[in-house]
């Protein structure tokens, strides 16, 4: 079966690096599964969870933002930061989910600052959420 070389970086470093055979993500365009071969494409991408699928197994990584570069032979995610399922701390996820929903309850709609909070709130979601899988 053929592969395709994956990498997700952030500022910080990269996060993932391997040869798989499928990766599914959210871009802002909607759900994209990406083979060896795909069209060459560059989308931004949705705060969500990427799947990394090689030898039947399914690696889960939270991604929170940023862009999908995708080759023939490659697929490189520039993320705004990114963590492998079993590098997530749960308790700090909660209790920034919590900080962000009692801030966002004393802002106002639409202002820059709830939006802000908001997209904390979503990255917080996120990571739990993918805990979960």
């Amino acid at each position: 079966m053929n592969m395709i070389q994956t990498n997700i970086v952030t500022p910080d470093g990269k996060v993932y690096e391997g040869d798989i055979h499928m990766v599914s993500l959210r871009a802002v365009t909607g759900e994209m599964g990406i083979l060896p071969n795909h069209i060459p494409t560059v989308v931004p991408l949705e705060i969500n969870a990427v799947r990394l699928k090689h030898m039947g197994k399914t690696q889960v990584v939270a991604v929170n933002g940023g862009f999908v570069e995708v080759g023939k032979e490659s697929v490189n995610i520039l993320a705004e930061s990114a963590e492998l399922k079993e590098d997530i701390d749960i308790e700090r996820a909660q209790k920034a989910k919590q900080d962000a929903e009692q801030q966002l309850s004393g802002l106002e709609k639409g202002t820059a600052k709830y939006e802000t909070i908001l997209k904390d709130l979503k990255r917080a979601e996120n990571r739990l959420e993918i805990t979960k899988q």
